[in-house]
C-alpha cells in the first residue's frame, strides 16, 4: 500500500500497544493495553511521529527531545497529542518515556506491533522490520495535513519538531 499523504483520511482500525506511564520508575512498567488510535484521535489534532527505535542514537539525541521541549508550542498551535511509535514493544516504549521524563497524556510512546501502521500506511526504514523516520499531522476531522518521510533514516529534518511546527 502506498504511504498516506496530505489530503488523505486517517484510516479506521489503527491500533497500537501501549503501556501507560503511571510513575517515574523506569524499571517497572504497567500492563500493556490496546490503544485504538482511530477512535481515540477522533476530534483531536495529532502529530504522529515514527522512529526506527527507542534509545537509538538519533532517536534519543535528536528526535524525541525536541518534541518534549516544544510540546507547549505545539499545543499553542492546536495539537492535542504527540504520539511517537516504533517497532519496539510497549514496555520498551514506556521505559523510554520514563527515562525522558514524560508525564501526562499529551505525549504518548506506543508500539507499532498491533496493526503495523508504518508498514501498512507509511514508511519503513529499510533496516529490516524497523519503522521509518517520519511525521504526519492528523487534523481534528481525520484529514492528514502533513506527511513527510526522511530520505536518510539517520537524519531528523522533515520529521523533526521544528519542521512540523513550521507547517502548523
Amino acid at each position: 500500500m502506498a504511504p498516506l499523504k496530505a489530503g488523505d483520511k486517517f484510516p479506521e482500525g489503527v491500533k497500537f500497544d501501549w503501556a501507560p506511564i503511571t510513575d517515574e520508575d523506569a524499571s517497572a512498567c504497567g500492563l500493556i493495553q490496546e490503544y485504538d488510535a482511530s477512535k481515540e484521535w477522533k476530534g483531536k489534532k495529532v502529530v504522529l511521529v515514527s522512529v526506527p527505535g527507542a534509545f537509538t542514537p538519533g532517536c534519543q539525541a535528536h528526535h524525541l527531545p525536541p518534541y518534549i521541549e516544544k510540546f507547549d508550542e505545539l499545543k499553542k498551535k492546536g495539537v492535542d497529542i504527540v504520539a511517537v511509535i516504533a517497532s519496539n514493544d510497549a514496555w520498551v516504549m514506556c521505559a523510554w518515556g520514563k527515562v525522558n521524563k514524560i508525564h501526562g497524556d499529551g505525549i504518548l510512546l506506543m508500539s507499532d506491533t498491533k496493526t503495523f501502521f508504518s508498514k501498512e500506511h507509511a514508511w519503513q526504514a529499510g533496516m529490516g522490520d524497523r519503522n521509518g523516520r517520519w511525521a504526519m499531522v492528523i487534523e481534528k476531522d481525520g484529514t492528514i495535513s502533513y506527511a513527510e518521510n526522511e530520505k536518510d533514516p539517520r537524519g531528523v529534518t522533515v520529521s523533526g519538531a521544528d519542521a512540523v511546527l513550521s507547517k502548523l
